[in-house]
């Protein structure tokens, strides 16, 4: 039984629905949001290779580019090894708005925990942090527990 009713996760996705609300103001839905944080975390990537990732059909990605690049976003460069493809950069624009999106995160997260007492506020981010570490080991490690749990219960 989920002690923590998935509101972990709930929380998170409140959270995103501000950020969504504040990248539309810039322009930017969450599919180029999506986009642009693949490709500030991988440049250099393809189109090709962007679609594969995002699960997106070859013209759809190239739309999206084009978009991004004309927002000033995203750069393509030649493919130096094979001259038909594209690779990605992001611009500095590009990187501004993770730190926005940092932002809004932040306020929001503060917002929520302003009316806690001190001392339960104190408690509430070291629980909360040892937790996000344990998730983050367990990531990092392909998730073998959680695995083995799950096939537990098949």
């Amino acid at each position: 039984m989920d002690a923590t009713k998935r509101q972990i996760t709930k929380i998170a996705r409140e959270a995103g629905k501000l950020v969504v609300q504040m990248m539309k103001e810039k322009g930017i839905g969450s599919g180029e949001f999506d986009l642009i944080h693949l490709v500030r975390h991988h440049p250099g990537i393809s189109q090709r290779d962007a679609g594969q990732s995002l699960n997106m059909d070859k013209g759809a990605v190239a739309r999206r580019v084009v978009r991004l690049e004309q927002k000033g976003y995203l750069l393509r460069e030649e493919n130096p090894e094979d001259h038909r493809s594209r690779l990605l950069y992001a611009t500095a624009k590009a990187d501004s708005l993770k730190n926005s999106k940092a932002v809004v995160e932040a306020s929001f997260y503060e917002w929520l925990l302003e009316e806690l007492p001190e001392e339960e506020c104190r408690n509430f981010c070291k629980t909360l942090n040892q937790l996000y570490l344990r998730s983050k080991a367990e990531s990092r490690s392909g998730f073998p527990h959680i695995c083995e749990r799950l096939e537990q219960t098949k």
